[in-house]
């Protein structure tokens, strides 16, 4: 099966944010050999054995969660099923982790600053904690050319997750969040440690406090901002994490507006921007207003393969203010400063090579071919008359199971053709009687999870 995209590495003239990938074709110069199918463990700390204890009280905040964060847990079920399948063939198909090799132009960036650090002149030590001056620069060129976005308004971190708990540091526990329904499961939960939510409520399946914006086939996977009571701070990520929509210029515009009117700011999760083939904004700084009202954060983990090199930036214009005046951008860079000692100085070298031409050729590459291994799992799906969402603008596939229980289809599809899913229901309520189905994967492994499904579903 070969299936080619027809996309562009060169930035637009009227959107010159995140770029889609180039022309590729799957049989030309990225066919990988598969790797080894591993058993990944979920460590957990064991409880302590003496009966001896502290008189330091637990953060009642960590009370609150309920049970494993999501991947961990599916990763825990995936080690069960291997301890009682120990000769099945187990393809992850779960959480959104790369699998192809980072190209050759990055990783010999990486090694030769690495190779430099065994030298007199190559050698350096602590970096700026917002990130070295040519890749802020890089960024803000490659990225947000146009958009009145400048270098020293990008701060560069070791992952847009872990901006999303600086973040929440920044803006403190008194503050009420709203997030998409479904959506990542980091903003509810680092929302829930800061203090701002209530206990968890299991009829309705959500935290109080937190306003849940349901985003459904109905809406078109985008909320209803008028039936939504005011919120201090909006998580919204575009292309969404796990539905796979990408929100119109029209869409986020009225998110802009709705910000404005209500005196909210808004984190533009950005992190799959570069999957977006058509016009839809890959930044929200391409709406006018957007800098008085939002931050926006990205990663190089979904276009590089840098999920264990860990790298990404966070956009805080200085136009956006607190109601006191004083600017977000401030705050975040005392966060920084106090709790990070800046991106690996090897991985930073890793993200100029990203930026450079023959670099965002790479990615533009391999980003086609997850893209062409998400087409093959939504033709699968349709196949078999499944309702199917996502996959043209992110590596996700949407699947509705409707009347079922998400987790009880994931147990299903893990006994019955050993291949990990993830549930819809642990990324809200709102994902109850769906399933997300990553592109991250080996195409022949993609090719033989799609066989799997057609021989369980046909």
């Amino acid at each position: 099966m070969s299936i080619t995209y027809n996309l562009t590495t060169s930035l637009s003239s009227t959107s010159s944010a995140f770029l889609a990938p180039s022309s590729f074709n799957s049989r030309g110069h990225v066919s990988l050999p598969v790797k080894g199918v591993g058993i990944c463990k979920c460590i957990a700390t064991p409880e302590a054995e003496t009966g001896y204890k502290t008189k330091v009280t637990r953060n009642p905040n960590l009370g609150k969660l309920q049970a494993g964060y999501l991947f961990p847990e599916i990763a825990r079920r995936r080690s069960a099923h291997l301890l009682k399948y120990p000769d099945a063939k187990v393809i992850s198909l779960g959480i959104g982790d790369t699998t192809e090799p980072i190209p050759e132009v990055i990783t010999d960036a990486m090694s030769k600053r690495s190779q430099g650090l065994s030298t007199v002149k190559g050698y350096s030590g602590y970096g700026a904690e917002q990130g070295e001056k040519p890749l802020r620069s890089a960024i803000a060129s490659t990225f947000y050319s146009d958009l009145g976005i400048e270098e020293d308004d990008i701060f560069v971190s070791d992952g847009a997750k872990c901006d999303i708990s600086r973040l929440q540091i920044v803006f403190g526990s008194n503050v009420k969040m709203a997030v998409q329904d479904p959506s990542y499961p980091a903003y509810v939960d680092s929302s829930v440690i800061m203090g701002q939510t209530g206990l968890y409520q299991k009829d309705v399946e959500k935290f109080a406090n937190i306003e849940y914006m349901r985003c459904s086939p109905e809406n078109g996977f985008f909320p209803d901002l008028s039936s939504i009571s005011r919120p201090d701070i909006i998580f919204f990520c575009s292309p969404n994490n796990p539905t796979g929509a990408s929100a119109t210029r029209e869409q986020l515009t009225q998110l802009v507006q709705f910000a404005k009117d209500n005196g909210s700011i808004v984190i533009h999760d950005s992190a799959y921007a570069m999957y977006i083939s058509g016009d839809n904004p890959r930044s929200i700084f391409e709406i006018p207003g957007a800098k008085e009202v939002a931050i926006e954060t990205s990663s190089f983990s979904k276009y590089a393969g840098f999920t264990g090199v860990r790298l990404g930036w966070t956009v805080i214009p200085k136009e956006l203010l607190f109601s006191d005046g004083f600017p977000v951008a401030r705050d975040f860079n005392r966060i920084v400063c106090t709790c990070f000692n800046g991106a690996s100085n090897i991985s930073q070298a890793g993200g100029l090579a990203c930026l450079s031409p023959e670099g965002l050729k790479a990615m533009g590459e391999v980003i086609g071919f997850y893209k062409e291994n998400t087409n093959i799992i939504v033709e699968t799906f349709d196949s078999l008359g499944f309702k199917v969402y996502g996959g043209k603008d992110a590596p996700y596939v949407w699947v509705h199971f409707p009347g079922r229980s998400s987790w009880d289809v994931f147990g299903e599809i893990l006994e019955k053709t050993h291949v990990v899913t993830t549930p819809g229901s642990g990324f809200g309520p709102g994902g109850e009687g769906f399933v997300r189905v990553s592109a991250f994967g080996h195409r022949e492994n993609v090719l033989e999870a799609c066989r799997r499904f057609k021989q369980l579903y046909k």
